[in-house]
């Protein structure tokens, strides 16, 4: 089963619970996703890390082929092409390696070569296989990174945890497009009501199922916790707002492996999960 840990923001929580999610279970997959700004590995300091670069296909021009007809400029929609002193330059920073223009080419003056994007790291934690993507600075999209991850054939493993970049953009439907149910991590404000309807629609797009966690919750009045039962949404777990949790997790500890009390808040958000899915398939084989 897959999990994937979503948030219309940074800073809401999703790497804690994911992170800690994880942990809690002990045997299980924890995937970074948020390649941009990976820092699950930080938590999990795992060992017997090995990496895997991650490659692209640039376009190469041979200028005695070309006669500058201005056919993969006109196609390109990314301006990663342009034709300077009667010769076509290729911008790699922005090219989405689509292909296109070796297609449009009358001449087959175009071929490809590989650039590397960024790594793969897979590596060990007590039991949990930690798995994180890192794109390289200054790289347009960190999509084929994930699109790299997605495919490895990886050990099977009963439950695997998704981090996935803050927002709703298309790194982030890269990273939930296989994900067997999404939880949604909100904050306690209305700040935190904007994004969480933000995902919320992103999730409903992708008819995915999914719940959410209230983190940071306090009894007082909680527009997130009240937006959920205007639109139906299942509450499947309220982190508490806690200075020991907060201080524990802000020096690097994973709080589920330093107390029973935080473990079982992550056990318990588990099988709420695992409960969301069981029911969600039960109503879909009755369809």
């Amino acid at each position: 089963m897959k999990i994937a840990v979503l948030s219309g923001k940074g800073g809401t929580g999703k790497t804690f619970i994911s992170v800690n999610m994880a942990a809690a279970k002990g045997k299980a997959r924890y995937i970074d996703c948020d390649v941009e700004e990976p820092n699950g590995y930080l938590f999990f300091k795992p060992q017997e890390v090995f990496s895997r670069e991650v490659t692209v296909k640039i376009p190469i021009v041979d200028e005695s082929m070309c006669d500058g007809c201005r056919i993969c400029i006109d196609f390109c929609k990314f301006n990663a092409l342009a034709l300077i002193g009667n010769k076509i330059r290729v911008f790699e920073e922005i090219c989405h390696s689509c292909g296109g223009c070796l297609l449009v080419c009358p001449q087959k003056a175009i071929r490809e070569k590989e650039k590397v994007i960024g790594r793969v790291e897979q590596g060990l934690s007590e039991g949990v296989q930690v798995v994180t993507g890192i794109l390289n600075i200054g790289e347009a999209s960190g999509v084929p990174i994930i699109d790299y991850i997605s495919n490895i054939q990886w050990d099977p493993m009963e439950l695997t945890f998704i981090d996935c970049p803050p927002g709703s953009e298309c790194i982030v439907m890269e990273s939930i497009k296989d994900a067997d149910y999404c939880i949604l991590v909100a904050e306690p404000t209305l700040f935190g009501v904007h994004n969480l309807n933000m995902v919320c629609e992103l999730v409903n797009l992708f008819n995915k199922p999914y719940g959410v966690v209230i983190n940071k919750y306090l009894d007082d009045q909680n527009p997130a916790e009240e937006f959920c039962f205007e639109k139906g949404i299942d509450i499947i777990g309220r982190i508490p707002f806690d200075k020991e949790l907060g201080a524990m997790n802000s020096e690097g500890f994973i709080v589920a492996r330093e107390s029973d009390k935080y473990r079982q808040i992550f056990l318990n958000l588990i099988n709420n999960v695992v409960q969301g899915v069981h029911h969600e398939a039960a109503i879909n084989s009755q369809r």
